[in-house]
């Protein structure tokens, strides 16, 4: 089992030691699927593929406008934009491998880097990446949290974004009931009754696809527990701290909360907490661009976690999003090309400024955005705090994902249904991730 690792902000410069990886945000329709095998076309141009986890109206015009400006500067070189709904992104590409007709490059989570490293899927790329000008900008701290997470130590993937997990409060209903932001756990329980309403929720809960990330991003916020396994291989997640904390979390739903939220995903939360009938939302600060379009200024602000019950901001190491080159491209010099182009300062400034993220390129971090953009100093107040501490999730586990989609997301539903106790739960959680963590050291003796 890798070593887990515990990393704190030394100032925004410092930043570039940590390392964040970022749920997602909106969906939408999948464009015409690519073609790996595609080489040189009858032009003479290289054709590559680049497939998008996280596509939907908001971000692929983004990256739609940042390949066509790769183009115009690459004129030998043409891309095909190939846009994965996030909740389907996964399959799309556990099919694409097995049918061994994946794209060239991709935007990838990072948690998936230990999975397709292993099935052997993706170009390593340390030879490229300490021969680029891109080598001492990128986040260091980032680039080798992705190094230690795959079992052969290589670099699978280049960060270009980095996310922290906030709570999004609508300002306007905080005035109307004169409170303030929630500063612990207390005060967010009391300030969702206060602001539950005739004609409002004072929060809302995930119970849909990805409801299990967001969950324990908030259990540990509150435990302040920073090993997600201990070094006996026992899960953390059915600690006492979390059992408590869910009681009072769930008790909130239907009573506080939509009734619908038992199957609501981001795009339902989102819509409830921009038209008004949600005070409180948690996510991230990658959702920004959406409220942004919704909401005038005045009308919605971020807030950290509240701190844990032993005074400490809490988050998730390794919330990144990275690009990746699969192995069976048949122009790797090319496909290295549009990472270093992804990530040049210019095109992280453009995407991240726009989706509400925070850049790994250390060129972006003085930019006048960065200095002004409140959910952005929220993210930096977190880590910047000397007592930040990060919790790591056992990424390296093969099946840490399937799990949490597979068993915790159903399991979550089980609970707010009332088909299933806290307890049960969270027991059924730690030992799938128990029997992960064994059958992964027998495989390591």
């Amino acid at each position: 089992m890798k070593k887990q690792h515990v990393f704190r902000s030394l100032g925004i410069m410092a930043l570039s030691t940590l390392f964040l990886v970022g749920c997602g945000s909106n969906s939408g329709d999948t464009a015409n699927s690519g073609d790996s095998s595609a080489g040189t076309g009858s032009d003479g141009k290289v054709k590559l593929t680049f497939w998008d986890e996280n596509a939907g109206p908001d971000r692929t015009p983004i990256w739609e406008e940042l390949i066509d400006n790769f183009e115009k500067d690459n004129p030998d070189i043409e891309v095909e934009y190939v846009g994965l709904p996030k909740d389907d992104a996964k399959s799309k590409i556990d099919a694409a491998i097995a049918a061994k007709d994946t794209p060239d490059v991709a935007s990838l989570q990072t948690s998936w880097l230990p999975e397709f490293s292993v099935r052997d899927t993706l170009l390593p790329l340390d030879d490229y990446f300490d021969q680029s000008d891109l080598n001492g900008k990128i986040n260091e701290g980032a680039i080798d949290f992705n190094k230690e997470i795959v079992n052969d130590g290589k670099l699978y993937g280049i960060p270009y974004t980095q996310n922290l997990d906030i709570l999004w409060l609508r300002e306007d209903l905080f005035k109307e009931k004169e409170l303030e932001a929630p500063t612990t756990w207390d005060d967010f329980f009391s300030d969702v009754k206060e602001l539950t309403t005739d004609d409002t929720y004072g929060y809302t809960i995930r119970g849909g696809a990805g409801g299990s990330l967001q969950l324990q991003r908030l259990m540990y916020a509150y435990s302040g527990i920073t090993d997600y396994v201990d070094e006996d291989g026992k899960a953390t997640v059915n600690d006492p701290k979390h059992v408590e904390f869910l009681k009072q979390y769930f008790d909130l739903y239907q009573e506080n909360t939509p009734k619908s939220d038992i199957t609501n995903g981001y795009k339902e939360m989102v819509a409830g907490f921009d038209t008004g009938k949600v005070a409180i939302l948690h996510h991230n600060i990658g959702s920004f661009g959406e409220h942004n379009k919704s909401l005038e200024d005045d009308q919605f602000e971020a807030a950290p976690l509240p701190k844990s019950v032993d005074g400490k901001y809490v988050a998730e190491g390794g919330n990144t999003i990275g690009i990746s080159i699969f192995n069976n491209t048949k122009h790797p010099e090319e496909a290295f090309k549009l990472v270093e182009y992804l990530n040049n300062a210019a095109s992280q400034s453009k995407w991240n400024q726009q989706v509400g993220q925070i850049p790994t390129n250390s060129d972006v971090l003085e930019e006048d955005w960065i200095k002004d953009a409140q959910h952005i100093k929220v993210a930096f107040e977190v880590y910047d705090d000397p007592e930040t501490v990060l919790y790591e999730p056992p990424f390296y586990l093969p099946d840490y994902r399937s799990i949490l989609d597979n068993k915790v997301d159903p399991g979550i539903q089980a609970v707010m249904g009332g088909e299933k106790s806290v307890e049960d739960f969270l027991d059924e959680w730690a030992e799938a991730i128990e029997a992960s963590v064994a059958k992964y050291q027998d495989a390591m003796k």
